[in-house]
């Protein structure tokens, strides 16, 4: 009697369907490989297709979650594939100049620069959208356009090669057995949800998407919480773009993070994010950017052609939403939605005028 209403409401929760869609994809890989789930330690490191899917998927999960935050506030951010790819170019611009490459202070400085150009980046963004009034899209969109171009000015439009064993450790390289980007990812999670649900910031840009101006009239500064978000978003796209280009030893400024934003906006989607923005979910984020890079790994591992891997794709993320949609899933599987709750709410009032709600003040 209790297992199916128990069911029920496990379907319901938001993260239900990206975790079952997640398990289904990595077990279609076992009949192609079947070790595909095994962990091997191989000269202090571990290996296998689980830790190659965290480790390739790192970068998206840090730009994810900075995307999150800013269509948390209603905005959307394209200029994060162009971030990565500024700050790649500028540090390995800036380490290649060096005389010893190796050098753990020419690193750190390079590191910083980059990572200072990407806050400069997400500073412009948010004075535009906050300050100057311009729609997210098309203020983000001045970067996503001219940050490759800046880029590859940069690189003078060649591919930067570098050998520094120091950089190399932030996407490449191994600590405790794992690889060193999935305790950076680990760190940047841990602390945006600290921020975000131990504090009261994660409130207050919830209430910014929910309505900027209400929040405005109460005493939230929303023109402060949006600029923030959208630094916030570029230093993750920045810690990207140095995973990326450590992981290669190699900066290009054309190709790295190329359509990375729109694998971003997926991941946020498919997690339960709402773009209209509001309410938001780090966790269902954070699967979602899993869910994207399993994919990916999936349609190599079954050996779908290469000409129609992008329409593979589209079609398992438009099955993921569909399912996440209480509307999609009443028609299909007949489970009772919001609707009926809603047009239960009014008769209720009405048939109990007398049980107006009151406002009680607790001193």
């Amino acid at each position: 009697m209790t297992t199916t209403p128990r069911w029920r409401a496990l379907t319901q929760h938001h993260l239900f369907w990206p975790v079952a869609v997640l398990v289904v994809l990595l077990l279609i890989n076992v009949p192609f490989t079947p070790d595909f789930f095994a962990i091997k330690m191989t000269d202090g490191h571990l290996y296998g297709s689980l830790v190659s899917i965290v480790l390739f998927g790192s970068p998206l999960i840090l730009v994810a979650v900075g995307m999150t935050l800013v269509i948390a506030t209603g905005g959307i951010d394209l200029s994060v594939g162009a971030v990565v790819a500024i700050t790649g170019a500028l540090t390995c611009s800036y380490i290649s100049d060096q005389a010893d490459q190796s050098a753990l202070s020419g690193v750190l400085l390079a590191m910083g620069l980059g990572l200072l150009a990407a806050v400069v980046c997400g500073l412009w963004n948010g004075f535009l959208v906050a300050r100057m009034g311009i729609q997210p899209i098309i203020a983000t969109l001045i970067i996503m356009v001219a940050g490759r171009g800046v880029a590859q000015l940069i690189t003078d439009g060649q591919i930067i090669t570098i050998n520094s064993e120091p950089y190399k450790l932030i996407g490449g390289g191994y600590w405790l057995t794992l690889p060193f980007s999935i305790f950076v990812v680990a760190a940047v999670v841990a602390i945006t949800v600290a921020l975000t649900r131990r504090t009261a910031l994660g409130l207050l840009v919830e209430s910014v998407g929910g309505n900027a101006e209400a929040s405005r009239l109460v005493g939230i500064r929303s023109l402060r919480i949006k600029i923030m978000v959208y630094v916030f978003c570029a230093l993750c796209a920045g810690i990207a773009g140095l995973m990326i280009s450590s992981n290669t030893s190699a900066a290009d400024g054309n190709n790295a993070g190329l359509w990375i934003e729109l694998d971003a906006i997926l991941a946020v989607v498919i997690g339960g994010t709402s773009l209209l923005g509001g309410r938001f979910s780090i966790g269902g984020t954070v699967i979602g950017a899993l869910v994207i890079q399993t994919l990916t790994t999936t349609i190599y591992t079954i050996g779908v052609p290469t000409q129609t891997n992008l329409v593979f794709k589209a079609v398992v993320v438009i099955v993921v939403c569909l399912l996440q949609s209480p509307k999609f899933r009443a028609k299909v599987f007949g489970t009772k939605g919001l609707k009926g709750r809603r047009s239960a709410a009014p008769t209720d009032t009405a048939a109990t005028p007398e049980a107006a709600p009151t406002m009680e003040v607790s001193r």
